[in-house]
């Protein structure tokens, strides 16, 4: 395995007038590894994974990642059905309102046979089967395959999310806040089901979230943000166990309290 990041970023910034999104952050992730982005609601960290999925332009810096090829591209400069491909193939985002990831007026089989049919499936048997397997992987039951995602809890929608983006197997997903408005038991059983995933297909995420529990459990590294400045970064455990910025501290300790 190389020991080039598989997505990296320096210097990236996005203005609104005046406002400051994100200044100047530069991080790097690779293969297999987790980084959570955590921070207060306007803290930037929803901007920066817009940024890093190229879903939103930079003022200025860079961002790269490193193709199948081996290959470090530039995502700014990729032509637009370059970018596409790459969403339908390595890259996998996963929305806070499932509604947001998936068709709601297709079946749970269609809205994960969709993303096969977008990288050349057409055999309507394979496809079925295929999209039938990860339903199970995600705990929905077969029979639920020609349901609407309407009548699905919003936790069974954010595992079909899951199992939409996972089909084409993916190198890289982004999450944000994917546990978002679950209850307590729900996320347990989301969240262990994303560290399985991770740990068996060797995934790389950026998960944004506010929740440091779920930053713990998930991630390898994470990245403190407040009013769009990255102020602390560094391995999960050491930086909540023993956080060296007041904000942090701050966090952290609003956490045990609660």
């Amino acid at each position: 395995m190389t020991d080039a990041p598989l997505i990296q970023a320096n210097g990236l910034t996005r203005y609104y007038g005046a406002h400051i999104g994100c200044l100047d952050v530069d991080l790097e992730v690779h293969e297999g590894e987790v980084l959570a982005i955590v921070g207060e609601s306007g803290s930037g960290k929803s901007t920066l994974l817009s940024l890093l999925s190229t879903q939103l332009p930079p003022t200025r810096g860079e961002v790269s990642y490193r193709t199948r090829d081996g290959v470090s591209r530039d995502l700014l400069s990729l032509p637009e059905a370059e970018r596409r491909f790459l969403f339908r193939t390595d890259w996998g985002f996963v929305h806070q309102d499932a509604r947001a990831g998936l068709r709601m007026g297709v079946s749970a089989g269609g809205n994960v046979g969709e993303r096969l049919m977008a990288v050349g499936w057409r055999h309507y048997g394979r496809i079925r089967d295929e999209a039938t397997d990860w339903l199970a992987r995600v705990e929905i039951k077969a029979e639920r395959i020609d349901d609407s995602p309407k009548t699905f809890s919003g936790g069974m929608r954010q595992r079909l999310q899951i199992a939409k983006n996972m089909v084409t197997r993916p190198r890289l997903v982004f999450m944000d806040e994917p546990t978002g408005g679950l209850d307590v038991s729900v996320q347990a059983r989301l969240l262990d089901l994303i560290r399985g995933l991770v740990s068996d297909y060797g995934l790389a995420a950026i998960v944004v979230t506010h929740d440091l529990a779920v930053a713990r459990l998930l991630s390898h590294r994470i990245m403190v943000m407040r009013n769009g400045r990255v102020i602390e970064t560094g391995l999960t455990d050491q930086v909540l166990d023993d956080p060296q910025e007041a904000y942090t501290q701050l966090l952290v300790s609003s956490i045990l309290q609660s």
